[in-house]
């Protein structure tokens, strides 16, 4: 009697959580392996960086590179495991390990090679790092990338969640009504204040120039952290609590419905603050009650905030008095 061959698990079975942390366990393994066959030969200082034209510019301790790369690998290996492991981002987790065996491999291969070659020199100095290498690794990271892809199978569909209850404000012909609510997030505004204080001090002790960096980041943070959120005749406004201007604006003629419902953050947008995923983008300060509207071009915009359910019927309101006035 024949046996049939089982099948490969379809994806939403394998475990990709361990799929995702692999290049990096490996690479990690063959880093150490190559570090215990060149440790005798290698000078206390190795030349680690190198310019254009192949010359060493940058020196530091084999222990040094060796722990600053296991580091590297480890807390990426580890993210990036986690995260797939919990399915965020939601949809894109097929491209989240292939580029993560893309980098664990990018990482690795010149670890590697500047290993070697200083085990092969008499002087750190002498070492060179041709832009062949650079290609090489590329080209490394580029076949480790397929093989991630390929392991780690396509992703699974997702499940929508079901839109809440269509309802409408009953409003009196000729009254007008607004909605506004204020949204926050303190872990976006102790993140704003924390680039703001490197900033100023990057800034005063290494240079303007990657200070100042520093400080746009943290303005485009501060901006993001708190927001109001403003429902009327005129559509949807997003307005910086720290700012007087608008934000983002959703007008009313580009709305085709309004609905309300509950958002998980990470699980579907992979992140807070403005996000943009295939058919949507969206303001998410936290997961929770979110109002969510369907655009006349198919695109979804969500913001999460409190009693988004009362913003929707409102907004259909204002679009079936709309509708009613286009049509006499």
């Amino acid at each position: 009697m024949m046996r049939s061959v089982p099948s490969a698990p379809p994806a939403p079975n394998r475990p990709r959580g361990w799929i995702a942390a692999l290049p990096f366990l490996l690479v990690t393994v063959c880093l150490g392996g190559v570090y215990a066959v060149v440790a005798h030969r290698l000078p206390e200082r190795l030349a680690t960086h190198f310019g254009g034209d192949g010359r060493p510019d940058g020196y530091a301790s084999a222990q040094g590179l060796l722990w600053g790369c296991l580091g590297i690998l480890l807390v990426l290996g580890v993210g990036i495991g986690v995260l797939v492991r919990l399915g965020m981002p939601a949809r894109s987790g097929r491209t989240l390990i292939a580029t993560g065996y893309f980098t664990a491999v990018v990482l690795g291969y010149p670890a590697a090679v500047v290993l070697f070659g200083n085990a092969a020199a008499t002087d750190a100095a002498a070492v060179r790092m041709p832009l062949s290498q650079l290609a090489a690794a590329l080209g490394a990271g580029a076949l480790a990338a397929g093989l991630g892809w390929l392991l780690a199978g396509p992703d699974p569909e997702e499940r929508r969640p079901e839109p809440g209850r269509v309802r409408r404000l009953d409003l009196p012909a000729g009254v007008r009504a607004g909605w506004t609510r204020t949204v926050s997030s303190p872990p976006m505004a102790a993140l704003a204040a924390l680039m703001a204080c490197g900033g100023i001090v990057m800034g005063a002790f290494a240079g303007w120039v990657g200070g100042g960096a520093l400080l746009l980041g943290a303005l485009t943070v501060a901006v993001h952290c708190s927001v109001r959120v403003t429902v009327d005749q005129r559509g949807l406004t997003l307005t910086p609590a720290l700012f007087p201007f608008p934000l983002h604006r959703v007008p009313l003629d580009k709305v085709a419905e309004a609905t309300s419902r509950r958002i998980s953050t990470l699980a579907e947008y992979g992140g807070w603050g403005y996000r943009i995923r295939p058919g949507g983008s969206g303001l998410l300060l936290r997961s929770g009650d979110g109002l969510v509207l369907r655009r006349t071009n198919g695109r979804e915009f969500v913001v999460t905030v409190d009693d988004a359910a009362t913003a929707a019927a409102l907004l259909t309101t204002c679009l079936d008095r709309k509708r009613s006035t286009q049509g006499d």
